[in-house]
């Protein structure tokens, strides 16, 4: 304990004494001063550029907000409807159903990869695969019709539908 406290007896309090720490401490005050005034000087361009940026973010936080009511008011499902509508697209539930036949691919080796009309004639057409093959008028026909071929069981049927 006796480490702890001053020792009263020991201590400088001379003028010298004072005036050395006096003067450390102005230096050390002048030093912190000086490093401070240069920092904010090397930083000077810094809040300026910080409030530009802010600037920027709440323009185009706006301009953001704005073209996402744009959007909004573009997918509005009536203006979709229209626009399909006027492109000549038609409901999926108006569609007509179309199917065409998949005709199995030739063994290897052989050179003619189509299939001779004959052959294509020769197949049974039942009434129930003409029934749901209906052709559309403005698509070019393939040289394979289906309703001629019957209706295997390798058939594909693709429906398309929009939204």
């Amino acid at each position: 304990m006796s480490a702890l406290r001053p020792r009263l007896r020991n201590i400088d309090l001379s003028e010298a004494t004072w005036r050395s720490r006096a003067i450390r401490y102005v230096l050390i005050y002048l030093a912190l001063a000086l490093a401070l005034v240069g920092v904010r000087y090397f930083t000077q361009d810094i809040r300026p550029a910080l409030r530009a940026v802010q600037e920027r973010e709440a323009t185009l936080l706006t301009q953001r907000n704005d073209l996402a009511v744009r959007v909004q008011t573009l997918e509005n499902p009536q203006r979709i409807r229209d626009w399909a509508f006027a492109n000549g697209m038609i409901r999926f539930a108006e569609a007509p159903n179309e199917s065409q036949a998949f005709l199995p691919l030739p063994p290897p080796g052989q050179r003619n990869a189509g299939v001779s009309a004959d052959a294509v004639k020769a197949e049974p057409t039942s009434p129930e695969s003409a029934k749901s093959v209906s052709a559309r008028p403005a698509q070019p026909s393939s040289p394979v019709q289906p309703s001629s071929l019957g209706q295997p069981d390798n058939t594909v049927e693709v429906r398309t539908q929009w939204r």
